[in-house]
C-alpha cells in the first residue's frame, strides 16, 4: 500500500525551494570540507623528502583543520535546522513560532526560511543566553 503524501499549500512552496536550495548548499560545504580535511598532517603537497615539518607548520596546519572542523560543525547544525523546517513543511506547523504558536512574518521566513520562533521569542531567548 503506498503512503499518500500530504498536500504542501501552494503558499509554501518558495520556502520549501528555498530550504531544499539551502539544504543541497550546506551538503556540498560539508562534502568539501570532510575531503579537504581528510589528509593526514604531512600531506601538505610540498616537500616530501622526510625533513621534519617546522613547529609553525605543523601548528597552522593544527589550527585550520581545527577551524575547518568548527565550520563543519556549524554547517551541520544549520542542516539540521533546515531540515526540522522542511519537517515543519510536510506537517503543516511551518510558519508557526514554536513558543508563543503565533504566526512568523513572511519578511522573517524570507530572510530565515529555517526560523522556529517569531523576533519576539527569538530575542528572548536570546536574552536568557546573555
Amino acid at each position: 500500500m503506498a503512503v499518500k503524501k500530504k498536500k504542501i499549500d501552494p503558499k509554501l512552496e518558495p520556502f520549501k525551494k528555498a530550504l531544499l536550495k539551502i539544504k543541497e548548499q550546506i551538503t556540498g560545504d560539508i562534502h568539501h570540507l570532510s575531503e579537504e580535511n581528510t589528509g593526514s598532517g604531512n600531506d601538505r603537497g610540498g616537500d616530501v623528502s622526510g625533513h621534519a615539518l617546522h613547529m609553525a607548520d605543523v601548528a597552522t596546519d593544527m589550527y585550520d583543520r581545527e577551524f575547518t572542523l568548527g565550520l563543519a560543525s556549524n554547517d551541520r547544525e544549520l542542516l539540521y535546522q533546515v531540515n526540522e523546517a522542511l519537517d515543519r513543511i510536510e506537517e503543516g506547523n511551518y510558519g508557526l513560532c514554536i513558543s508563543c504558536k503565533k504566526t512568523i512574518p513572511a519578511t522573517r521566513l524570507k530572510a530565515i526560511p529555517h526560523a522556529k520562533t517569531c523576533l519576539k521569542c527569538q530575542e528572548q531567548l536570546e536574552s536568557k543566553k546573555r
